[in-house]
């Protein structure tokens, strides 16, 4: 499993110009998933952005949690994650799971999320989305199981 993490101001998803998502401050997510990811990838992940500390502090430090700013998640299903360009110029997507698999770990991560106590907004599960968002910071980060 692979998410990349960036911290947010606000950000917001559209489909076919309709929002499905919203939210203020917080994390936008791109997740990917890969053939042999398990619960255990998904549990791991979504410990690991609830409880990174990428958020600044009184003192200005990246200290806090989105738990602990009380932040908001928008999750994005991102399959592009795995694909492959060592070779030719077109990307090998091979090694992304297949979509019935990968929609019912992206939505066990989700909801593990929100059992965390996140508030947590999607885009629509394989859907050609627009993703807007204000990176704070900015702070991007790659998370892996």
């Amino acid at each position: 499993m692979r998410v990349v993490l960036q911290r947010a101001k606000c950000a917001s998803v559209q489909v076919d110009n309709e929002v499905v998502g919203e939210i203020k401050a917080g994390l936008v997510l791109l997740v990917g998933l890969t053939h042999n990811d398990t619960k255990e990838d998904v549990l791991f992940c979504a410990e690991k952005v609830a409880h990174l500390r990428i958020f600044s502090d009184e003192n200005d430090k990246m200290n806090l949690s989105v738990l602990d700013i009380g932040g908001s998640v928008l999750s994005i299903s991102q399959f592009t994650l795995y694909g492959d360009c060592r070779k030719g110029r077109r990307p090998n997507f091979m090694a992304a799971a297949k979509p019935d698999i990968a929609k019912d770990l992206y939505q066990l991560f989700n909801r593990t999320l929100e059992a965390k106590g996140i508030s947590v907004e999607e885009g629509v599960f394989g859907a050609h989305m627009d993703v807007e968002l204000v990176n704070d910071g900015p702070v991007t980060l790659i998370i892996e199981s």
